[in-house]
C-alpha cells in the first residue's frame, strides 16, 4: 500500500483551490474559473459571488492581488489561517507527472531566493481534477468527528486523506476508503500529524513520531511513521496557471513496518491563499537534499 507516501502533502495539494473566476456566468460548472465567485462546488454548481470576486489572472498570466473567494495574500511571508481557503466542495485542477525528471533545486537568484520552474510539460503529464469532500454522512464520518474534509491522496488511488484544519494546524487524522464493507481501508494516526503549523514563517521546523492503527484493505494494521518538516527555501514557483511567491516546506518521512523501514522526501510549495501550488515527491530512500528523480510531480493548472 502506498498511500503514506503522500500523505504529508495532499493536505495542501488540495487546500491549493484556487484557480479563479474566468468571467462566466452560468450556474453550471467544472472548474473554479466557470464561475463569478471563483468557486465551483462539488455538485457542479457555482457558489454565489459574494462581492469580493474570485481569481482572475493579469493580463501577463500572474495571478492577481485577489486571491480565491476573497482571501488577499500580503507577501509577508508569513502564512496564517485566513490564508488558507479550505472548506468542502471546493474543486481544482493539477497536472500530475509520474516517475519524471525534474530540478528541486531550482535557480538561486541574486537576492537570495530561489526560482523553481514546473510550468513546463512533462512527460506523461495529466490534468487530475480534485474535490474537497464535506465529512458530513460519510461512512467513517463517527471514526473522525473533528475532520473538516477528506480528499484523495494520490493519482495513482482512490483512498482518502481525511483532515482537520484548526486555527493553529492542518492535522492529517488518517486514512480510508471511498466506501466501507469487510474490505475497507480505515486507518487512524496516533497522534494526528501536522501537516500545517499557523502561523508559518521563513524558519519554521516541526516533528512528529505517530502511530498508524487500523485496518488495511480489511486486514489489520499496525506501524510507524516519523515526520520530519520545516520551511527551507523561499521565491518563485512558475506552474501552469501562472508564477507564485511560495515558501517550500520540506518533509523527510521515515516509516517502519516491523523490522523494514523506507524513507522518502517530499517538497510543498506554498503560497498564501492558495496554500499548495506545487509537490514533488522523490522516490523512496531518497539521500540528497535536491534530487531530480520524482516519484510525482503535481502543480496548480488552469
Amino acid at each position: 500500500m502506498r498511500t503514506w507516501l503522500l500523505t504529508t502533502l495532499v493536505a495542501l495539494q488540495y487546500a491549493a483551490l484556487a484557480t479563479g473566476c474566468a468571467g462566466s456566468q452560468a450556474d453550471s460548472c467544472d472548474r473554479n474559473q466557470d464561475c463569478p465567485s471563483g468557486f465551483c462546488r462539488a455538485d457542479h454548481t457555482c457558489a454565489p459571488a459574494d462581492g469580493d470576486g474570485g481569481v482572475e489572472p493579469d493580463g501577463d498570466g500572474t495571478p492577481d492581488a485577489e486571491g480565491p473567494v476573497g482571501c488577499t495574500p500580503d507577501h509577508d511571508g508569513i502564512l496564517t489561517r485566513a490564508e488558507l481557503p479550505l472548506q468542502p466542495g471546493r474543486v481544482a485542477t493539477y497536472r500530475v507527472a509520474l516517475d519524471a525528471t525534474v530540478s528541486t533545486a531550482g535557480t538561486q537568484q541574486s537576492s537570495g531566493q530561489r526560482a523553481w520552474d514546473l510550468g513546463t510539460a512533462l512527460t506523461g503529464d495529466a490534468d487530475v481534477t480534485q474535490t474537497l469532500l464535506d465529512p458530513a454522512d460519510q461512512w467513517w464520518a463517527a471514526s473522525f468527528p473533528d475532520a473538516s474534509y477528506a480528499t484523495t491522496l494520490s493519482a495513482e488511488s482512490d483512498l482518502l486523506g481525511v483532515f482537520e484544519l484548526t486555527d493553529t494546524r492542518l492535522r492529517l487524522l488518517g486514512v480510508v476508503s471511498p466506501t466501507g464493507g469487510s474490505l475497507r481501508t480505515e486507518l487512524a494516526y496516533d497522534p494526528p500529524v501536522d501537516v500545517l503549523v499557523l502561523p508559518m514563517g521563513p524558519s519554521a521546523s516541526w516533528t512528529v513520531d505517530t502511530t498508524i492503527t487500523g485496518l488495511a484493505q480489511g486486514v489489520a494494521s499496525y506501524y510507524t511513521e516519523s515526520y520530519e518538516s520545516r520551511v527551507d527555501a523561499v521565491g518563485t514557483l512558475d506552474t501552469p496557471y501562472g508564477p507564485f511567491p511560495v515558501s517550500r516546506v520540506a518533509v523527510d518521512l521515515t516509516r517502519q513496518v516491523g523490522a523494514l523501514i523506507t524513507t522518502k522526501r517530499t517538497f510543498a510549495f506554498v503560497a498564501e491563499c492558495y496554500a499548495q501550488v506545487g509537490t514533488i515527491v522523490s522516490q523512496d530512500y531518497e539521500s540528497g537534499s535536491e534530487f531530480t528523480d520524482a516519484a510525482e510531480v503535481r502543480r496548480l493548472a488552469p
